[in-house]
């Protein structure tokens, strides 16, 4: 048996020499990549820095991405994502292994887009951040709207523009990036920024939102895809309008917002109604209302004309009153006559009895007493007489304002009787056999001669114990 001839001509590295060899031959000859894989094992340290592989069918690639590419990537990376990593091959001396250092990262594809919105969407939606009973009513005409849109863009002038034709109204426009490196975040702030405006503060707090942007691609929506501007639509305590692409784009947070509009100038639409329209709702309603009032006023006047038909006139009613009290005011007078003279006369009889020498003093006494107290009573009785006249004079008056005149019930049959001085005759008593009498009808009087008439009632005065018959 031959022995093989030793090699003895090679060279010889340590391992610390092979390691940096091989680590200068990869990183010379792929200095640049485009690597193409799923993600798996993702990890993000402690430090900020991504760890993950790379995998397809039949290999495995480590790969890292540090803590400030991190930060700037498009997207978060899950396991199970089918990216596009950009990067450099490096070797990892202390374990033996390669490894690929990410530089930046996207989705391999649209398939793999939809996938990742459709599992976010999902994913937000167990939340309940998509529920209906979340959603908020939109005010009836808002003072003040926040725009949240580029300023550049023909975004903000197609809804200013509507605004103007629709309901003008104050608007406040908060300036974002719609696309592209930290367009996600910006637009989260605004929304954020405009909740926290204080109520009464210098700057005016907006009744309503609209987040709005122009058409694009999948890609230059995912702004308004990213978790945390959905959170931020759903956390708004402002209603908000999402005007997000064309009619047929949708982005997550159509989901999360109060209302979706196809455009930015349907959400203008939505935000104000049309002034003209109300104008002439208004001018309707008022005419309804003023023609409602005036048949109502006419229905309220007939009914109170029927009512003040039937009322009795006012004078009947006062005229019997005050017969009444000049009756009993008369008798009053006399009675109070009589009961002084019957008093005067048991007087006279009690001082007749008495001694010569006490009755001249004390009859004397009591006749000046008696002289003293009668005008006294006199006055009593008159002043109270003028108040009984006032109050039937202040009752007649008030009563005579709100009635017709007494030749509304001569009208319906009635007659006035008055006696030959032209006093009302109101019982057949004050009416002797033969006396001349005026009737007077509603269109004239007519005189009469008053014929026989029944026999009085005879009446029977009650007399005072104490007191004597005057009859």
């Amino acid at each position: 048996m031959i022995a093989a001839p030793l090699r003895s001509n090679l060279p010889e590295y340590t391992v610390s020499e092979l390691a940096r060899a091989l680590k200068r031959s990869i990183e010379e000859n792929f200095a640049y990549v485009r690597v193409r894989g799923e993600i798996s094992g993702f990890k993000r340290h402690a430090s900020g820095h991504c760890y993950l592989s790379l995998k397809d069918a039949e290999a495995v690639i480590d790969a890292v991405c540090w803590r400030m590419t991190a930060m700037r990537l498009g997207l978060k990376p899950e396991d199970g994502m089918e990216v596009l990593c950009t990067g450099r091959l490096t070797t990892f001396p202390g374990r033996s292994k390669y490894q690929l250092v990410i530089d930046s990262m996207e989705l391999a594809g649209v398939g793999a887009l939809l996938k990742l919105l459709e599992d976010r969407r999902k994913r937000l939606a167990a939340e309940g951040l998509f529920a209906a009973e979340r959603k908020k009513q939109l005010p009836f005409l808002p003072e003040v709207i926040g725009i949240v849109t580029s300023p550049t863009g023909a975004v903000i002038r197609d809804i200013l523009h509507r605004l103007a034709d629709r309901f003008p109204r104050r608007v406040l426009l908060w300036p974002v990036a719609v696309q592209g490196e930290g367009a996600a975040s910006q637009v989260a702030a605004a929304i954020n920024g405009f909740n926290h405006l204080p109520v009464d503060g210098p700057v005016p707090r907006p009744q309503l939102i609209i987040v709005a942007r122009g058409g694009g691609s999948l890609e230059d929506l995912m702004a308004f895809n990213e978790e945390i501007v959905v959170r931020a639509v759903a956390a708004s305590a402002i209603p908000l309008i999402s005007a997000v692409g064309h009619e047929t784009d949708t982005t997550l947070i159509d989901h999360a917002s109060d209302r979706r509009a196809p455009t930015p100038t349907a959400a203008a639409e939505m935000a104000v109604p049309v002034r003209l329209d109300l104008l002439a709702d208004l001018g309707t309603k008022s005419a309804r209302l003023s023609g409602s009032l005036s048949r109502l006023f006419d229905q309220r006047r007939l009914h109170l004309a029927g009512l003040a038909r039937g009322l009795p006139d006012p004078q009947d009613l006062l005229g019997v009153a005050a017969q009444r009290l000049d009756d009993r005011t008369e008798r009053l007078r006399l009675a109070a006559d009589r009961h002084l003279r019957a008093a005067r006369q048991r007087l006279e009889l009690a001082a007749a009895r008495l001694r010569p020498e006490v009755l001249s003093t004390d009859l004397a006494r009591t006749r000046a007493r008696l002289a003293e107290a009668e005008p006294r009573l006199l006055a009593a009785m008159a002043r109270f007489i003028r108040r009984a006249h006032d109050a039937v004079d202040n009752f007649a008056g008030r009563l005579a304002t709100h009635s017709e005149r007494h030749e509304s019930l001569l009208a319906r049959g009635y007659v006035v009787v008055r006696d030959a001085i032209a006093r009302v005759v109101t019982t057949s008593e004050a009416i002797n056999t033969g006396a001349p009498l005026d009737l007077e009808f509603h269109d004239g009087r007519v005189g009469v001669i008053a014929g026989s008439k029944p026999r009085p009632r005879t009446r029977r005065f009650a007399i005072h114990p104490g007191q004597g018959s005057l009859f």
